[in-house]
Order: structure tokens, then sequence, then C-alpha cells
């Protein structure tokens, strides 16, 4: 398409501060709405899993809740909490230090953090070999196994959006200079990497919320 009236292709629409302005404003915002969304999706997928424990448990048919009181191995609960709670930790941490300028402590404790996330994956399915039932023996190994498998599943989503922030990171570092590095600038890119940031905190948050909710239901209660 040719300009017509002053009217560009629509490939050219931001050609005005005012609608560049616009679309930042707009892509910003949607990391916002996405993230949460995405944490109101996961809080949905937890209450399932939730609502079958405590159906099956309060149920009790055949007193085949929990026979002999099993549990699964404590030893290796309290490593993988201690794994997830950790990485989120450590993603809120690097979250301040980089709105406080710091973006190597940012990406120093995104890191760990992504090896922490690890370490509780290998813990977790390392335990899904030690377990003392067989999956669907009792409400409890059924609702637990649901549980595991999900966590796995979370951890790996979660990690791997940290990663990608993370390695989004490492490509803004030629961009930028040292006094005003890329992911600290007023640009589009500074900008939309800050709310990335921001989106992916909020939702590991919620993650080690849900797993010490659940820590406590399968292996203390």
């Amino acid at each position: 398409m040719t300009e017509t009236s002053g009217i560009k292709s629509v490939g050219d629409f931001s050609d005005t501060p005012e609608e560049r302005e616009f679309e930042l404003r707009a892509a910003v915002g949607s990391y916002w709405t996405g993230g949460r969304l995405f944490i109101g999706i996961y809080a949905f997928f937890l209450a399932s899993i939730a609502f079958a424990y405590f159906y099956l448990r309060s149920a009790n048919n055949g007193q085949l809740w929990r026979p002999h009181n099993v549990t699964a191995p404590t030893g290796f609960g309290w490593g993988i909490f201690a794994a997830t709670a950790f990485a989120g930790l450590l993603v809120i941490y690097g979250q301040s230090r980089l709105r406080s300028g710091n973006v190597l402590d940012w990406e120093v404790a995104g890191w760990t953090a992504l090896l922490s996330v690890l370490i509780g994956v290998m813990l977790q399915v390392w335990q899904m070999t030690e377990l003392p039932f067989f999956p669907g023996s009792s409400g409890y190994a059924s609702s637990y196994i649901g549980w595991a498998v999900a966590n796995i599943i979370t951890l790996l989503i979660a990690g791997y959006w940290l990663e990608t922030i993370l390695a989004r990171s490492l490509r803004l570092r030629s961009s930028g200079t040292k006094e005003e590095p890329a992911q600290l600038s007023p640009s589009a890119e500074g900008q939309l990497f800050r709310a990335n940031v921001a989106a992916c905190t909020y939702f590991w948050g919620f993650v080690v919320l849900g797993s010490a909710v659940f820590w406590v239901m399968f292996y203390l209660v």
C-alpha cells in the first residue's frame, strides 16, 4: 500500500509519538494483566487438587484415605519445599535489587534461583521412586501423585519463564551503557523488560505460597 491522504500503510501505523506511547503502555499493561490471569488459572488448577484432597479425606471410604498413616518421605518433602521457597525468595530479592539499579545482583539472584529450581525438580522426581505406596492405593496416594506431577510441571514452567528473562537480560547488555543499562532505561525495551520481571516475580510469590500450603497438607497434617 502507498501513502494516501497522509495515512501510511498498516505496517507503519506507529508514525507519531502518541501512537508509539499508546502501544508501549498497552504492551506493558498486557504483561500486568497476563501475569495475573496466569496466577488465576494456576490458582484454579491448585484448587482442583485441594478439592480432591479434602473430598477424599472427608469421605474416607473403607478407611482407605490414609492406611497406617502412610506419608511420602518427609526428608524429600522438606528439601523440595526449601528449594522452591529459596528460589521464590531469590526472585523477589532480585527484583528489589533491580529496582535499586543493580542489574548484576538481579542476574546472580536469578541464575541461583534457577539452579534451586532444578534441584527441586530432581528431588521431586527422585522422591517418586522412593514412595512407600503405589499410585491409587489410597486416597492420600492418589492426591499426592496428582500434586507431585503438578509441582514438577509448575517448577519447570516457572523456571523456564525465569530463564527466558535472564537470557533477555544478557542480550540487552550490549545495547546499554555502564551508566544506564538497557534493563533500567526508559526505552521501550527497558520498560517491557521490567514489566516481564514484575509479572514473573508475582507468579513466583504465588508458587511459593501454594507450595507451602500443599507441603503442610501432605507432610504435616
